[in-house]
């Protein structure tokens, strides 16, 4: 009797800590969660950068912290600074988009038109028949559309110059951070590891998938999506269309995205050019979007991912788009980073139940 009221005891004080694990875990959470992005990119970038630190490690192994310093300085400069000048002529470009369409100097209606009186008789017959002839709708629908982008790309630009103070926070958050994931990463992982109630071989698969979609996904999708929008903003500067680093945002951001791309941007500049006598652009604007654009998703992808976890396409664009929704731009990472796990979950959880099924029965 005395033993069971011991084991009853023991159970309730069991039962206790972890509720008590759990509310202060979740306190903890809530106290971070306004620096979310700030912990969100440092793990990231630690992860992905972790390779470099490992090589100075070797060539100072008794000097982790300067090994930790070089690599951050050098993260700074090759990769922070550079986004933080394309952002800013990113905003100044669509502020003046912005205006322009505003104004009226810049008028998509007039474009359309343009176009839709240099098409051949027998497809505006064909538009006609079709039903998609209403010009005025479409002109209507794009038009608010793209002013719409670069008005939010202008306020986001004046929100963050308003809250310049908190920006800035987390920006030195994510650097300080960024310098004891890498400095102490190894130690802290485990002790992570060791502190997950779950067996060796299940959390050795899901810290090496975390890692693994980590990489494949910052490498696989945002370097190429990247790529590509310089490529194509370079391409429209040699053209002379306005505001290049924005149309070139606009195909990154759309190359993220499975079955969209960049050329949603790129072919209606170009039947825009041929519709109006620009042939030779609109014919070197189309042979560089299908040899250049679009082949760097096929050639560089599989190089930088290498046999990296790959999702099918639709996971990925479900994905995306609701970590967008729910995350913002952080989304773009963490949507399919959740999606993968998700994945990487179920996976062991039926191999576990498989391996169970074809156990054969103790004699």
């Amino acid at each position: 009797m005395k033993l069971s009221k011991m084991a009853q005891s023991s159970t309730l004080e069991d039962k206790s800590f972890v509720l008590l694990l759990v509310l202060v875990s979740l306190a903890f959470f809530w106290v971070l969660w306004p620096f979310y992005g700030a912990v969100f990119w440092g793990a990231v970038l630690a992860i992905l950068f972790n390779v470099l630190f490992l090589r100075l490690l070797k060539k100072m192994p008794q000097k982790r912290t300067l090994a930790a310093f070089i690599t951050v300085s050098g993260i700074l400069v090759l990769v922070i600074l550079p986004v933080g000048l394309l952002s800013a002529l990113l905003t100044q470009e669509a502020a003046s988009m912005y205006q322009r369409v505003q104004s009226g100097d810049m008028s998509f209606s007039r474009y359309f038109q343009q176009i839709y009186n240099a098409l051949p008789s027998w497809i505006t017959g064909m538009l006609d028949r079709s039903g998609l002839n209403n010009l005025g709708l479409i002109q209507e629908r794009v038009s608010e559309s793209l002013t719409k982008g670069s008005q939010f790309i202008a306020t986001q630009a004046l929100s963050i110059g308003q809250n310049a103070f908190d920006f800035f926070v987390s920006f030195f958050i994510m650097l300080y951070l960024l310098f004891f994931f890498l400095r102490d990463g190894g130690a802290l992982s485990l002790r992570i590891k060791e502190a997950i109630p779950l067996e060796a071989e299940i959390k050795r698969n899901l810290f090496s998938k975390f890692t693994t979609v980590i990489r494949a996904t910052v490498k696989g999708n945002i370097v190429v999506a990247m790529l590509q929008g310089a490529l194509g903003g370079l391409m429209f500067w040699f053209l002379g269309i306005h505001a290049p680093v924005l149309w070139g945002t606009m195909m990154a951001f759309l190359s993220l995205l499975p079955a969209v791309g960049a050329a949603v941007v790129w072919i209606p500049v170009a039947i825009y050019f041929l519709a109006t006598g620009s042939i030779w652009q609109g014919v070197l604007l189309i042979v560089y979007g299908v040899l250049v654009i679009g082949l760097v998703d096929n050639v560089l992808r599989p190089v930088l991912v290498g046999k990296d976890t790959k999702m099918p396409d639709y996971v990925v664009l479900v994905s995306t788009i609701g970590g967008m929704s729910l995350f913002g731009l952080n989304g773009f990472v963490i949507g399919p980073v959740i999606a993968a796990m998700f994945m990487a979950a179920w996976d062991i959880f039926l191999k576990a139940r498989q391996d169970e099924t074809v156990e054969p029965p103790p004699a």
